[in-house]
This record gives C-alpha cells, structure tokens and sequence, in this order.
C-alpha cells in the first residue's frame, strides 16, 4: 500500500474518533438534561420563591474520576430559557412544559 493511501486511511481514522467522541459527550450531556430537569421537578422548585441550590451547578476545582456534564448541560438549559438563576445562586424550571 502506498504510503499516501496509508495516510489518508489514519486521518479518516482519526477523523471517525473525533466525530464519534463529540457525538459520546452530546449523548452525556443530553442525559444530564433530563436529570437535571427530573432533579429540579423532584424538588418542586417552580419559581424564584421556591428556587433550590443544586450541589452540582459548579465545577469543582479538583475533580477525581469520570466528567460531569451536568454543570455545562446546566449552563445551557439556563440560556435556553428553561431553568431560571436568581440573585442567590439559586435554580428553578421556567419551562413546565419540559
């Protein structure tokens, strides 16, 4: 085989772990979602008098074994409008319908 034929199958190769990867962690994160929004309703905090603390809303400065996706799946859910923030630090579903 030629080399250059060798070449183009490690980067099609490489190119599969990549895709594949990105694909595992929006899986991951898209699972947080539901555990989040399950963990929020759980809690029955539906508005900002009844808004909860979540222990996993930071990123924790030493982190020993598997990633946490929920701190960013978090962070997505409060831009799209489905959990509010309050002043506190404090979190709640906007959207009920979710």
């Amino acid at each position: 085989m030629s080399e250059y034929a060798q070449m183009f199958i490690a980067i099609c190769i490489l190119f599969a772990v990549v895709m594949l990867s990105r694909k595992f962690h929006a899986w991951k994160i898209k699972r947080a979602y539901f555990s989040i929004v399950k963990d929020i309703k759980a809690k029955k905090a539906f508005d900002s008098q009844t808004a909860v603390d979540l222990e996993y809303a930071r990123h924790p400065t030493f982190r020993v074994g598997l990633r946490d996706h929920r701190p960013i799946a978090l962070e997505h859910l409060i831009q799209d409008n489905i959990v509010g923030l309050t002043d506190e630090g404090k979190y709640y579903l906007k959207d009920k319908t979710v």
